[in-house]
């Protein structure tokens, strides 16, 4: 059973009341995962697209590989990978490969991550979230130092620089930092756009890889990248593998998720959830499409979270041109009193913001006549993208 299952749930209680064994999902992937080299990715955010960006790269250089992935691979249509490359790839015979590999999305709510021995740690970032399990910033901060002493014995852990964890055990493995500036032993550098992709080079400690090509847009996926690469770079796997599979990368369905692109008109759907998911959202959309009118739509998700980063959240929501905020996602709490969208949107410094209910969502949508149209948000919102399209289609 996962965290989503409340505590009252009729099955999980009947199972419990009659003695069976019962196992959180994060213990089950713990006992599978101690059988491999395992890449744990954790992070408040950035951990989805950087754990499927890894699994791609190593099913490209021809690496046996498991993958637990938070979210639908476009390139595989899962979440789930085993096995080997791609019929389609032809791996290079002389370079040497690391044995069977399983990356997972290590997940810090609930500390599931805490089950997980990872070969090489990730963390993408460690922003406050998740207040309701940790109570305050700096438990979560003691929480991800220890899941870097769970790395084991000769391991790495690969940080974004700036990062405010402070790694225990580190006498036991190797600390590296990245970073899209130049000053960390892995960067990138010389960044530029063309034709709406990003070009650059990444630096790591034997020298140079110039003019890599990233197949997917936003510059918070260049620097989830870096850390892919730098993990990719670890385990030995050559520059023709890591050029190829950074081109052929297609993301990660509703990670900014390019619904319908047109002179006239933009969808992109995204999971954002966190205020800096959505500043990075909201300014990745500001880069590709300048001078272009934003029209967001955000479904706030839990309670807690809205109440904890309630000004954080107001404002990320005011770099859009026009908001329209629906309900909050209840997900597995009940309601706080007071804690309501009506609350969130009194504190967006914006002109034109309303609320709407699903009922009325694609009516409101219609009349916004949208040039970029944004929705965000973990909850039910992804039962809209495609009613969003086919409406804006017609």
């Amino acid at each position: 059973y996962t965290p989503a299952i409340p505590a009252e749930h009729a099955e999980l209680r009947f199972f419990r009341e009659h003695n069976f064994p019962m196992k959180k999902r994060a213990e089950i992937l713990g006992m599978i995962a101690s059988k491999f080299k395992t890449i744990a990715v954790a992070g408040t955010h950035g951990k989805t697209s950087t754990s499927t960006m890894i699994a791609h790269m190593l099913r490209v250089a021809g690496v046996e590989t498991m993958a637990f992935l938070g979210g639908i691979s476009k390139n595989y249509e899962t979440n789930f990978l085993s096995g080997k490359e791609d019929k389609n790839v032809n791996p290079v015979p002389d370079q040497p490969r690391p044995g069977p590999c399983c990356v997972v999305e290590a997940d810090e709510y609930d500390k599931s991550f805490l089950h997980l021995s990872p070969f090489i740690a990730v963390i993408t970032s460690a922003d406050a979230d998740h207040l309701d399990i940790y109570g305050n910033h700096e438990d979560m901060k003691r929480t991800f130092a220890e899941f870097t002493g769970k790395i084991v014995p000769g391991g790495s852990l690969v940080m974004k620089a700036g990062t405010s964890v402070e790694p225990e055990n580190k006498n036991s493995y190797t600390v590296y930092n990245y970073s899209l500036s130049p000053g960390v032993a892995f960067c990138g550098k010389n960044i530029r756009v063309t034709d709406g992709l990003f070009h650059f080079d990444f630096v790591h400690p034997g020298g140079e890889m110039k003019d890599l090509v990233l197949g997917v847009p936003g510059r918070f996926n260049l620097e989830n990248s870096i850390a892919a690469l730098t993990v990719c770079f670890l385990l030995g796997i050559g520059e023709t593998h890591l050029r190829s599979a950074l081109l052929s990368y297609q993301g990660v369905r509703r990670r900014f998720d390019i619904q319908i692109q047109q002179p006239d008109l933009v969808y992109i759907d995204d999971y954002a959830h966190h205020p800096e998911e959505l500043k990075a959202c909201i300014n990745a959309v500001r880069e590709l499409y300048p001078g272009k009118r934003i029209t967001g739509v955000f479904q706030p998700h839990l309670f807690s979270r809205t109440r904890d980063l309630a000004d954080d959240f107001a404002r990320s929501l005011a770099l859009v041109d026009e908001l329209i905020l629906m309900d909050i996602y209840p997900a597995r709490e009940k309601p706080i009193a007071g804690i309501t969208s009506t609350l969130l949107l009194d504190k967006v410094n914006l002109a034109e913001k309303r609320l709407a209910g699903k009922e009325e969502l694609l009516r409101v949508i219609r009349e916004c006549k949208p040039q970029v149209l944004l929705t965000m948000g973990a909850g039910d919102i992804d039962q809209f993208v495609e009613p969003i399209s086919q409406m804006l289609s017609e």
